[in-house]
Parts: structure tokens; C-alpha cells; sequence
């Protein structure tokens, strides 16, 4: 309970506690970034993301300070919030790689309804900023999600990620970016997340993220050679 509560709040936090005025998130982590620029302990990867990703830090502190990563995901945010913040949250930060996540919040249209195809475009604009900027970009596929608890009016949702996440395949094969398959690695057979991995069919579990943290280990040390 206490998990799921963490969750909530967190989302709800985003969308309606700062949404307003700050909606792209640049001052989440504006006085951290200004200390990792100004220390000059530039972070070997980033991970953008959302409440995935946000949680990932939270409840794995050790996998993240133990290789020198930094978590950048913000609760509830879209592709097209974290585009925006792309410059600030990653490529300020120097990284040798980011490890892209996004696409859950765009399915359950956090902000407004998109095309799923946008989700796509969003994260191609990523990976180019990364990849004009001296930065290995690695794809994750959405992980699953088949209702969301904060959005129950959303039908077809896991149909709509699966179809994204080969989308998001295809351009990596296509360009040679490394690709995350989170997906793969922890649906069950009707492409949902299953209760023993989720406690709310959308968010990991902590012990879920070690999981997710094998799998891009690999993906890292494939990427960054």
C-alpha cells in the first residue's frame, strides 16, 4: 500500500501540485544539474523517463550511485515534455549515453490526446539532440499497461504500447541504436503487467526493477563500447 501511495502521489504531484507552472519540469532538477555542471562529475548515463523512471531512483538509490548514473524521469510527464527538458536534463549533463524511456503518460493522455505515431517522432528527436551532441541515445520499449488506474476511460491501451514499442524497434534497428526490451521481459500473455510484478498494472514493483536493471546493463555496456 505504501508503494502504490508513493505512486499516486507522485503523479498526482506532477499533474496537478506544479503542471501549471512549471509543466516541462525544468525545475525539478534545475539545483542539481547546476551542482553536477559546476563539480564537473559529469554522469555516465542519464536516464529520461517518467514515474518508471522516477521510482527506479527512488527505490534503487545504490544501482544508480553504484555506476554513476542519474535518473531524470518526472512523474505523469508526456514524450513531448521530455523533449523539452532534453537539453537541460541531459545534454547539460555531459553523459556517454541516455537511456530513453517514454510513451506510458502519451497512451494515457496525461495532457491531451496524440497520436501514437508522435510518441515515435518524440523519441527520434531524442535520440538526434543526443547524437548531435556526442551522446549514445538507447531506446526502452514502453513497459506494459493495459488499463490506467488514473485514466480508466483509456481502452486498448496495451494493444496501442505493443504497436508503438515495434515502431520504436524498427527505428533502432534502422539507425543502430541499441533497444531496451522491458516489454518483452515482463508482460504476461495479454500484454499486460502482471500483479506479481505491478501493483498497479503500470508501475514496477521495486524488486521488478531488478529485472529492467539486468537488461540494461546489457543494453549500456552494448551501446557504450
Amino acid at each position: 500500500m505504501k508503494k502504490t501511495a508513493f505512486i499516486i502521489f507522485l503523479f498526482t504531484m506532477t499533474v496537478f501540485g506544479f503542471a501549471q507552472e512549471d509543466w516541462f519540469g525544468f525545475n525539478r532538477f534545475r539545483a542539481d544539474n547546476e551542482r553536477i555542471i559546476q563539480n564537473g562529475n559529469f554522469p555516465e548515463v542519464v536516464f529520461m523517463g517518467n514515474s518508471i523512471t522516477e521510482n527506479w531512483a527512488y527505490f534503487h538509490p545504490d544501482f544508480f550511485s553504484k555506476h554513476n548514473y542519474c535518473g531524470r524521469g518526472i512523474g505523469g510527464q508526456t514524450s513531448s515534455q521530455m523533449l523539452l527538458r532534453f537539453t537541460a536534463d541531459v545534454i547539460n549533463l555531459h553523459p556517454k549515453a541516455v537511456v530513453i524511456m517514454a510513451g506510458t503518460n502519451d497512451v494515457a493522455h496525461n495532457t491531451y490526446w496524440v497520436e501514437p505515431n508522435k510518441v515515435v517522432e518524440n523519441v527520434v528527436a531524442m535520440c538526434n539532440l543526443a547524437k548531435a551532441n556526442g551522446i549514445v541515445p538507447i531506446i526502452s520499449s514502453i513497459p506494459p499497461c493495459a488499463s490506467f488506474v488514473w485514466n480508466p476511460d483509456i481502452k486498448n491501451a496495451a494493444q496501442t504500447i505493443v504497436d508503438i514499442n515495434k515502431d520504436l524497434k524498427a527505428y533502432a534497428d534502422a539507425n543502430g541504436i541499441v533497444y531496451v526490451n522491458y516489454h518483452a521481459a515482463l508482460a504476461d500473455e495479454q500484454n499486460a503487467f502482471p500483479k506479481a510484478l505491478s501493483d498497479d498494472g503500470c508501475h514496477p514493483i521495486p524488486d521488478t526493477y531488478f529485472i529492467m536493471e539486468r537488461l540494461v546493463l546489457e543494453a549500456i555496456e552494448k551501446a557504450v563500447k
